[in-house]
């Protein structure tokens, strides 16, 4: 029994540290803030134009600001206090969640404001990524950091299950988003105050100049460092292949038949089962062969996402995205270790501002990108050919990275 309890509460280590309590709470509502605004923004869009490329266009305007600033927020998460860094980005979210409110309650028919607000969303997210991540291995002890990403995960996927659905239903019952975009605003803003109320010991980070040299310093690291460059590459390939969320609206309301509530589950369903395996990751840690199994649960991404693709019965679709969510969070898993334990404090910011260019080219291209090849080929078609490109994918970087497919134990980086 005793041995039980200590498992117990081993299990739940991260959460005696009070600033990560905050810091899961912030990004509980920011998470919620932006999953319930995404659902408005994509049913509201095609209301208006009826086309699956504007919906890829929802994606790319966020994409923008992330490929076009990632150098420049990284440098700031190093620079400059993280968690101010982190307030503000989410006093900019709460800013753009009260202007398409605005923009709703004015009765604007047209998409480019839309559009524009989308953008700024893109411009808080570009810095408030690096430096969120960044500040996670600062609120526990490495022997506890795998523990705090899992719980961080289950924390988020849990938010990403309850939002899409909750912005859905709240969608339909006031009959437009006005309501979403209002419930956005409110959550932004105490996401703000929740991270204002983390503390950080100071690591004596050292400023360096802004000059080209250190602004690269992320990128060279990361290809000289062929484990974590071939387990963010591959997450990019493979989700920007394979990723049916930007087309999810057209499914929902062409494919299945089903309204925003339909929808709102469309959206859950990867979360659910993302937040079941970090669930299980948080007390069972991935052991041996880490590289190996991420490589085996993209393989298994690609093919849940065909599945997805050629199904029309919702109950089918559901468990189709539930096995999408959860094949990608042992990648997730995996890389955030490899990138947080193995990077210098120093140089994490410049890193996962790296790799939040990779997480949006592979999420917000990968809607643009799914948006494309539905408007040439049809929205069956493109989900399909998606799900084979993942499979590809992995295969080439079996090959490609030995160095991933040989790895032995995520552990490693924490000594």
């Amino acid at each position: 029994m005793a041995a039980s309890e200590n498992s117990s509460a081993s299990g739940r280590i991260a959460f005696t540290y009070p600033s990560f309590v905050f810091y899961q709470l912030a990004r509980v509502f920011i998470v919620l803030s932006g999953e319930m605004q995404s659902v408005a923004v994509g049913w509201e869009i095609y209301e208006i134009t009826r086309r699956p490329l504007a919906l890829g266009l929802v994606g790319l305007v966020q994409f923008l600001p992330g490929i076009l600033l990632f150098l420049v927020a990284g440098h700031a998460a190093d620079r400059y206090d993280r968690r101010k860094l982190i307030v503000l980005c989410y006093c900019g979210s709460s800013v753009c969640s009260a202007a398409l409110l605005f923009l709703t309650l004015g009765g604007y028919g047209s998409t480019y404001p839309i559009y524009a607000v989308l953008f700024f969303v893109g411009v808080a997210r570009a810095f408030s990524g690096p430096a969120t991540r960044s500040l996670l291995p600062q609120l526990v002890p490495a022997k506890d950091f795998q523990n705090a990403v899992a719980w961080a995960s289950v924390f988020f996927q849990g938010t990403v299950i309850l939002s899409p659905s909750l912005g859905g239903i709240i969608y339909a019952i006031a009959r437009g988003p006005a309501a979403v975009y209002a419930l956005s605003l409110f959550g932004a803003i105490v996401a703000a105050v929740c991270a204002a109320k983390i503390r950080v010991q100071s690591t004596g980070r050292a400023p360096e100049p802004l000059n080209w040299q250190s602004t690269l310093a992320g990128l060279h690291y990361i290809w000289r460092e062929k484990m974590i460059l071939g387990s963010i590459s591959l997450d990019l390939f493979a989700v920007l292949l394979g990723g049916a969320v930007a087309l999810l609206p057209v499914y929902a309301k062409e494919i299945l038949m089903t309204g925003p509530w339909g929808l709102g589950l469309l959206r859950s369903a990867p979360a659910v089962g993302a937040g079941v395996m970090a669930m299980l990751l948080a007390h069972k840690p991935l052991g041996r062969q880490a590289g190996s199994r991420m490589l085996w649960c993209v393989a298994g991404f690609g093919l849940a996402t065909v599945f997805f693709g050629i199904s029309r019965n919702l109950f089918v679709s559901l468990c189709a995205l539930f096995l999408v969510g959860a094949s990608d969070m042992v990648s997730v898993m995996v890389r955030q270790v490899f990138i947080q334990l193995g990077t210098p404090d120093k140089m994490r910011g410049r890193v996962n501002a790296v790799d939040s260019v990779f997480v949006g080219a592979s999420n917000e291209l990968g809607q643009f990108e799914s948006g494309l090849t539905a408007h040439w080929f049809g929205t069956v078609p493109a989900v399909v050919l998606g799900g084979v490109g993942a499979i590809l994918v992995t295969v080439l970087w079996a090959w490609w990275f030995p160095e991933l497919r040989k790895s032995q134990e995520v552990e490693q980086f924490a000594d």
